[in-house]
């Protein structure tokens, strides 16, 4: 029987272990059995995490979050959670390799997964010219010629952001018209930097090493041609990692799990949830940390007040009143 079991091993899930276990609280993180570290695995560098004024790559940085964790006691687990059972005073996780751990806390940090084009070279090249993040890594497309895949407002955001150092924005759109609200098209449409590719879909991203260009087809006629590029930012959305919670816990109309207002605990007593699956807005991993800070003071707060006797029933009326008309 655990004290806390975070899932989730990104900024915010390993920040949530760091703080529980230097409360003493002996936090075992279920970390992923191919995904541990989340989605800054596939980052190269970050340049905005505070603490690292010279950079530093993504995979280093969550080997760190990792270290740091595990030097106050926090114990790792290399699988996947496959069954959850919230209910009730003792939480119980299954992991796919048919291990069972009990709990009186789970911090849900599982993150969102960007949507992806599923062309050929994206895979490949991501980190190298590919990215689904303008501001962690439009600076490095200084007076560079980068395109925006996407029609909604986050697409308009990216491209907007980008003018700040690209010298080209190409926004590229399947349909002659755009999702995003009107006052962001006229923000992007009356920028001189970004040129619209209307009826264009990628198939193809360019380059070996590096993005030397994309392949676009046109959905009306259906000619191919090629777009010499430096960078490619994809911004056609992203999925919250909810899917073992649905019927569980309550969610957003976005998607994201509903959390009451500034706190992480969600619609079931002691189980909180921090980071990018909580916030459909920010998405940084500077405020997913910060959120799995907060996710585990709110646990250690949980674990004071139940003194053996279960969860405040202070506690179970005031979410019945809050999140009543969120459920999904």
């Amino acid at each position: 029987m655990h004290q806390v079991v975070v899932i989730g091993s990104g900024p915010a899930g390993y920040a949530a272990a760091i703080y529980a276990a230097r409360a003493n609280l002996k936090p075992v993180v279920v970390a992923s059995s191919i995904g541990a570290g989340g989605e800054l695995m596939n980052t190269t560098e970050v340049e905005n995490f505070p603490g690292f004024p010279d950079g530093i790559q993504g995979p280093e940085l969550m080997e760190k979050m990792q270290a740091q964790a595990e030097r106050f006691g926090a114990e790792i687990v290399y699988d996947d959670v496959v069954d959850l059972h919230l209910t009730g005073p003792v939480k119980t996780l299954t992991l796919g390799g048919g291990a069972v751990h009990e709990a009186s806390v789970v911090i849900y940090a599982t993150g969102s997964a960007y949507r992806k084009l599923n062309a050929p070279g994206e895979e490949r090249l991501s980190g190298r010219g590919v990215s689904w993040c303008a501001t962690c890594d439009g600076f490095f497309y200084r007076s560079k010629t980068v395109a925006v895949v996407g029609g909604g407002d986050s697409a308009m955001e990216e491209a907007m952001f980008l003018t700040r150092f690209a010298q080209k924005v190409y926004l590229i759109h399947r349909k002659d018209s755009l999702r995003a609200s009107k006052i962001m098209q006229e923000r992007a449409q009356s920028n001189p930097l970004i040129e619209f590719v209307w009826n264009s879909e990628v198939v193809e991203i360019l380059g070996e090493e590096a993005v030397i260009g994309v392949a676009v087809r046109h959905t009306v006629l259906g000619t191919t041609s090629q777009l010499p590029l430096d960078g490619v930012f994809v911004a056609i959305g992203n999925d919250p990692r909810t899917h073992l919670v649905h019927g569980k816990l309550n969610l957003t109309s976005e998607g994201t799990i509903w959390v009451d207002g500034r706190s992480s605990r969600t619609s079931v007593p002691g189980v909180f949830a921090a980071g990018d699956v909580i916030d459909p807005t920010y998405r940084q991993a500077a405020t997913a940390a910060g959120s799995g800070v907060i996710a585990s003071l709110d646990a250690e707060h949980f674990l004071a007040s139940l003194g053996g006797a279960g969860a405040p029933s202070a506690f179970d009326d005031q979410i019945q009143n809050l999140a009543g008309a969120d459920s999904a």
